[in-house]
């Protein structure tokens, strides 16, 4: 199968780009610089400008387009740039979609857990409702933008959780903190935060590009653990200890929303249609992801 591929370049594109070609298919990437091979084309989301004949003959088409959440301090400016980094360059595919007469049947879109806002312990499944705040609204648009992709296309939105992996992502400034024993929770640690490895992610994706399931899909592990859970695993698969607490006011007073929404908010989530669906967690529970993050998996 021919996949197109937008924001293939970062730590989760980077992986289920690797994982796509292992399982024989050929992968296209879209860029924003100067094609330097014939697996890539270039882009302009934020013009609206891509070649439909880009997508043409491609069984699906893969949107993880989107600036780093937590890379910069959430300015107005910044936060406007995640907000059409997204949906900019989701649009822009949809409308590229519509311009050929036969459209690539599959469209996987990227959101987030963030989508239902701080929900504190309530078990979040597809059809909880729609949360509040800067990044609930951010996805509800995004997953908006994905919905005008022409009919007959199966439009699929994984609801991404917080990404474990042994660098970089989610886990990029804590788990140096964590090996040189100074690391810790934050707040008091009671927030849930819905978890998967990088592995497993980029499975989900190859799965859901052959499953019959449309609209959103919660992307988690099965067992669910709030961040003092997470930290422990993740110190006791490290050898080191995991006391140092970060309150929740110095992350306010230091972060402001940033660390409001993304570190203090609570998604305890439950991937009840991928778990309906058959789909298979090579790490299922939080102890064997913290033994993959540590690089010690048997």
């Amino acid at each position: 199968m021919r996949i197109v591929i937008a924001g293939a370049s970062g730590l989760i594109g980077t992986h289920v780009s690797a994982t796509f070609r292992s399982a024989g298919n050929d992968v296209v990437s879209l860029v924003r610089r100067e094609p330097g091979s014939a697996a890539e084309v270039r882009w302009n989301p934020a013009a609206g400008e891509l070649d439909p004949q880009a997508l043409a003959g491609a069984g699906a088409v893969v949107n993880l387009s989107g600036a780093g959440i937590g890379d910069r301090p959430w300015t107005r400016r910044r936060v406007e740039e995640l907000y059409s980094s997204r949906v900019d360059s989701t649009r822009t595919l949809t409308q590229a979609m519509h311009r050929l007469g036969s459209p690539p049947p599959v469209f996987i879109s990227q959101s987030g857990a963030n989508y239902y806002g701080d929900s504190g312990n309530t078990v979040l499944r597809e059809n909880s409702p729609q949360g509040t705040g800067i990044l609930a609204g951010i996805c509800g648009e995004w997953e908006a933008a994905a919905a005008t992709a022409p009919a007959g296309v199966r439009v699929v939105v994984p609801r991404t959780g917080v990404v474990l992996s042994r660098s970089g992502g989610a886990l990029g400034k804590l788990l140096p903190l964590i090996r040189l024993g100074v690391g810790g929770p934050f707040g008091n640690g009671r927030q849930f935060w819905p978890w998967i490895t990088l592995p497993d992610v980029s499975a989900a994706f190859l799965f859901l590009l052959e499953s019959p399931l449309s609209g959103p899909v919660n992307l988690c592990a099965p067992e669910d653990a709030d961040v003092n859970a997470l930290v422990a695993a993740l110190a006791r698969a490290l050898h080191r200890p995991a006391v140092f607490r970060v309150p929740a006011p110095v992350l306010r007073l230091v972060m402001r929303d940033l660390a409001e929404e993304l570190l203090l908010a609570s998604q305890r989530l439950e991937p009840a249609r991928l778990s309906a669906a058959g789909f298979t967690w090579q790490h299922p529970t939080l102890a064997q992801a913290a033994q993959w993050v540590a690089g010690k998996e048997q």
